[in-house]
């Protein structure tokens, strides 16, 4: 397959065998993202763990210190009693049976869900159309919760969740490419970390096994996990 114009000159700003550390990497990603766009910067971590055994399966959540630069769409499934605090704390999208139905029907643009433990048997029941599209409202990720407004306002400043495929590696977005190298360095150690802490005491050798930084349709730039330390 020939290569682009543009990877060509992606490529040849980095030598893609080396292993950078992390400020080193999130430079050289801003320095070869060349899109019209504003293109996602992504990290991708294999760890060692087999997500086959539910003792390492390795899942939970993260607020990045600036972000992810990305406007998320926030659908809150409550009862009335909570529609007010919700949209006080900017979720887009509010109501409860008419959302429902939405969703039934086909409806999904939102990037995530919150809801309240009173009103999951009706959400539960859009396991099948929300589970395959990540939307599903789960409490060990801190959307199904009676703290609403908190929720909202956590997800809006940039809290994600992120959960180990099943070849092991974790994926996320953490930032843009207009960010300084310096945030999307900060934003990419904030998520290592998150992942250090729990490391399941059943994996054995080693937990982090490699760390790669790209942005949208780049080349992948390695990270020497050694870099990054609680």
């Amino acid at each position: 397959m020939a290569i682009t114009k543009n990877r060509k000159d992606a490529l040849s700003k980095f030598d893609t065998e080396k292993v950078y550390d992390l400020e080193e990497a999130s430079q050289i990603v801003k320095d070869i993202t060349k899109l019209k766009f504003d293109s996602s910067v992504d990290i991708a971590v294999r760890l060692g763990v087999d997500p086959k055994k539910a003792n390492q399966m390795v899942r939970g959540t993260v607020s990045l210190p600036h972000g992810t630069g990305k406007d998320v769409k926030v659908l809150v499934l409550c009862t009335p009693d909570k529609e007010n605090d919700a949209k006080e704390a900017g979720a887009d999208f509010v109501g409860l049976d008419e959302y429902i139905d939405k969703i039934k029907n086909g409806w999904t643009d939102v990037d995530v869900i919150i809801t309240m433990p009173s009103v999951m048997g009706k959400v539960g029941a859009l396991g099948r159309i929300l589970g395959p599209r990540g939307l599903m409202p789960n409490p060990k990720t801190g959307t199904v919760t009676m703290n609403i407004s908190q929720a909202v306002t956590d997800v809006k400043a940039g809290k994600i969740d992120f959960k180990v495929e099943k070849n092991g590696i974790i994926h996320a977005a953490i930032g843009k490419a207009s960010f300084e190298s310096t945030k999307i360095a900060e934003n990419a150690k904030e998520l290592v970390t998150a992942l250090l802490r729990l490391k399941p005491s059943s994996s054995k050798g080693s937990y982090v096994k490699s760390i790669v930084l790209s942005s949208t349709m780049s080349p992948g730039v390695k990270v020497e996990p050694k870099s990054i330390s609680i």
